[in-house]
């Protein structure tokens, strides 16, 4: 997309009220914004652009970095020179914020809102970016949504086999949209185009164009792989894309190559400057330090966002040679590529390992090379290790012809694959895109309770969607059967009811049950067992927080890898146990079966959950999730640091976080007030304070969006990155104040009863540095010496140990008493709160006072 003009592109169509432009003069407005930005319409772009304003559907499949973003933008301002809406969607909300913020600053942000399944932004925008499960859900709930032209970027989303129903639903119910269906993988698009043209009366147009503007080169190496990457870069082939295909292949390869050297004593002092007041404060900081020091930067999901963002900083800056990464870099993510390097062409699909599929393959080469900065990109395949260290050693034993024993290929992760493999993969089409409709009772009791339902109206749409959907005809009468089948569960559970045509007609139309519209939410099934769940909690118990919490934990995704470790854990520790019991082999072996991770609670979430499902059949295939995560972190009063080491979970620190984040989302947003006494609001400000000190970005956009001001300071201008929110007093809302100084107190209370006192130093707002952690350390040596151990349970973390009282001079003064194992109290940290000191963002709050009696 080309850099905006001084003023917005809607700025060049008529003020309100004048007479609208004329279809050549909409095309001369905007091929005219791009000459003014410096740039030249491919040919490719030309006959997209007629094919649109000809009011033709488009299928757009040109290479990667030809210019689709340009053909879409043209979409929007199209529409909105005739009066009307168009929406934007792609696979993920990192890259709808990213467009979002884009089409702001082409558009005005006054012109573009956002709907994603956390907030909605000028929701009745012109343009609106949202993700394809957003615009399905529209189309089945609304008679007839507002969505006049359809951008669907990434579109080979449609054959993904978890989210490909999105990508059809839209493309099935919206009869009055014009659709631009782009990507640079799109294969066979045939049987799609004739739904749409079937659909909607208008013709598709599809541009096909295989030309890139950087050409590829494409090369086999038998060489190692560390020799590869020395000679890629010394031939000013660099930055390099190492692709792998897990994150711990992506973690050891960036070790592997610290023992490579391509990066001068200059570009390592560059980078050291770089990184000057960058914080590596997690538990794998230090590695990831290492790394990005030597010129290798690492990028896969399981790291700190900062982190990733830092990789992709860095490497725009030109200072990495190699980025280690996983296979979703090639989604899009902002990192200049000059050439893609595959460690392996064979990968675990889901199912199995197999040979990437030419989509696969395509779609990540097409990273390599950037237009304006090269001539040409490269990708080179590296051949399967074994292969190359047979090729080393024949070269060794070749002058003495003594024979050698041949490496073999792995037994585990591996499919052959060779020279060959490579040619057929480049010359190979993507595959054609594999419908994934179904039918399932998100999709049927949403159809039942739209706009639309009248006689019949919702039960009608969804034969009629079956009818027009892209598959084969005998997948569409099993779906037939499938929506009768659960047709008839609805009806059989009272959830939906059959109403007779009255004034002598015959025949009869489905209604939902009434008690269905009141509770029913097509986004979020679980969170209605959870509602239906929080009453039955005893808010009498003394673990009555932790319980709700263990229910909220319940409905989230699984952390696969957390969860994995625990396991571990528990039967280590099981088995050291049965070892002193004198238990045989073969005992410990059967007992271990049973072993579990960590589930509170687990017998209330199965039974209520029985329940719930017995009265909802949509819950259709979800399932419930008992886990301890969150909870175990606030029982334990631990530190992510500290929980990361403990479990081993240095490489997947991001998966940790993410998970964090959504159980504090889902306990603000989901959670009614009414459940909210105080030790709620202190594990919500633990988890709250617990992520923003790791790694505030996801939180930063999530709360900002939900933030009315917020949103209405973004909406006041266009800006690359979210705006900071407007000055707010700390303790405008007392309860929330007192919570966050209680997580506060409680995590310095935890440092210091672990004795981990640089931590404790680090929990202090203390400007002056007169707190150091030698300073800690002897403060809390006299009550070590009278007490073994401070007790950091819940029960002694509860409210009532914690004081805080606002001073006449505007301080607060925090006490937070220090409970033994005995259950004695005779000891506190005197501490104080003063708001009118200037501080960091999120820095702390609490200053120490004194430690003592």
């Amino acid at each position: 997309m080309p850099p905006p003009s001084t003023a917005p592109l809607a700025a060049r169509l008529p003020a309100p009220g004048s007479p609208p432009l004329a279809q050549d003069q909409v095309l001369d407005a905007f091929v005219s914004w791009v000459t003014e930005a410096g740039l030249a319409l491919y040919p490719a772009q030309e006959e997209a652009l007629l094919a649109l304003l000809e009011g033709n559907h488009l299928v757009l499949s040109t290479p990667t970095g030809s210019g689709k973003s340009l053909v879409a933008t043209f979409l929007h301002f199209l529409a909105m020179s005739q009066g009307r809406r168009s929406f934007y969607t792609c696979p993920i909300k990192a890259l709808v914020n990213e467009k979002f913020f884009a089409l702001c600053q082409i558009f005005g942000p006054e012109n573009v809102g956002m709907m994603t399944g956390d907030a909605a932004i000028n929701r009745d925008a012109p343009i609106v970016c949202c993700t394809a499960e957003i615009l399905m859900n529209l189309a089945v709930r609304e008679a007839r949504p507002s969505a006049d032209y359809v951008v669907m970027d990434e579109f080979h989303y449609y054959a993904d086999r978890e989210r490909g129903v999105a990508w059809q639903v839209p493309l099935l119910l919206l009869e009055q949209s014009v659709f631009l269906l782009m990507s640079a993988t799109l294969g066979d698009t045939s049987s799609i185009e004739e739904g749409i043209r079937g659909l909607t009366g208008r013709e598709v147009a599809r541009v096909k164009s295989a030309e890139r503007p950087v050409p590829l080169s494409f090369e086999w190496r038998e060489t190692p792989l560390h020799e590869t990457i020395e000679e890629l870069v010394s031939a000013g082939r660099a930055p390099v894309y190492l692709v792998n295909f897990t994150q711990r292949a992506a973690a050891e390869q960036a070790q592997n190559l610290m023992s490579a050297n391509f990066s001068s004593k200059e570009e390592k002092e560059a980078i050291k400057q770089a990184l000057d007041g960058v914080r590596f404060d997690s538990a794998y900081g230090k590695d990831f330090q290492r790394f990005l020091r030597h010129g290798v930067g690492l990028h896969h999901a399981g790291l700190l966002p900062r982190y990733r963002l830092l990789v992709e900083k860095l490497a725009q800056g030109g200072l990495l040679k190699v980025v280690s990464g996983t296979d979703t870099l090639g989604m899009g993510v902002n990192i200049p590529i000059r050439t893609v390097l595959f460690t392996q062409l064979c990968k675990f699909d889901g199912e199995k390992v197999a040979i990437l599929s030419a989509r696969d393959f395509h779609q990540i080469a097409g990273r390599a090379g950037r237009k304006g900065f090269d001539e040409q990109g490269w990708v080179v395949a590296q051949a399967p290790e074994h292969v190359v260290e047979n090729k080393r050693l024949a070269e060794k034993h070749a002058v003495s012809g003594k024979k050698f024993v041949k490496k073999q290929p792995p037994q585990k992760g591996y499919v052959h694959f060779d020279q060959a493999t490579f040619a057929r993969l480049q010359a190979k089409e993507p595959e054609p895109l594999e419908s994934r409709f179904e039918v399932t009772f998100h999709l049927l009791l949403g159809l039942l309770q739209s706009e639309t339902t009248q006689r019949g109206g919702g039960y009608g749409r969804l034969v009629e969607m079956i009818a027009r959907s892209h598959g084969t005809e005998y997948g569409k009468a099993k779906l037939r059967r499938t929506a009768a089948e659960r047709f008839r569960t609805l009806r059989a559970a009272g959830l939906v009811e059959l109403h007779r045509v009255g004034g002598g007609y015959r025949g009869a139309f489905v209604r939902p049950a009434a008690s269905l519209q009141r509770d029913f939410s097509i986004h979020h099934t679980l969170s209605l067992y959870l509602l239906d769940s929080l009453p039955r909690i005893d808010p009498a118990r003394e673990t009555f927080a932790l319980d709700v919490l263990s229910q909220v934990e319940s409905i989230l995704e699984n952390p696969d890898v957390v969860l994995w470790k625990q396991l571990d854990k528990a039967r280590g520790d099981a088995v050291a146990e049965m070892k002193a019991r004198g238990m045989e082999y073969d005992e410990r072996m059967a007992e271990l079966e049973r072993v579990e991770y960590p589930k509170p609670n687990a017998d209330f979430v199965y039974a209520t959950f029985n329940e719930f499902a017995a009265k909802h059949p949509w819950v259709g295939q979800e399932n419930i999730r008992p886990k301890s995560v969150a909870r175990e972190m606030i029982e334990r009063c631990a530190t992510f640091n500290d929980y990361v080491r403990e479990y081993g979970l240095q490489r997947s620190e991001g998966v940790l976080l993410r998970y964090l984040t959504d159980a504090y989302k889902t306990l603000v947003q989901t959670v009614p007030e009414r459940y909210r006494d105080e030790a709620m609001d202190d594990a919500i400000a633990f988890l709250r304070a617990t992520v923003r000190g790791v790694d505030s970005s996801l939180l930063d956009e999530w709360e900002r969006l939900r933030d009315p001001e917020a949103a209405a300071q973004r909406q006041a201008g266009p800006a690359p990155s979210l705006p900071a929110p407007r000055p707010r007093a700390l303790d405008a809302d007392p309860r929330a104040f007192a919570a966050r100084v209680r997580a506060e107190l409680h995590r310095l209370l935890g440092a210091l009863g672990r004795k981990s006192f640089e931590e404790a130093a680090q929990a202090l707002f203390d400007p002056e540095g007169a707190w150091t952690p030698k300073r800690l350390e002897e403060a809390m040596a006299p009550y070590f010496a009278a007490h073994p151990k401070v007790d950091l349970t819940p029960a002694a973390r509860r409210p009532h140990n914690t004081f805080l009282e606002k001073g006449a001079d505007g301080r607060y003064a925090a006490v937070q008493r220090i409970v033994d194992e005995a259950g004695e109290v005779d000891w506190a940290l005197h501490c104080e709160v003063d708001l009118a000191a200037e501080r960091a963002a999120d820095a702390p709050l609490v200053a120490l006072v004194r430690i003592g009696e």
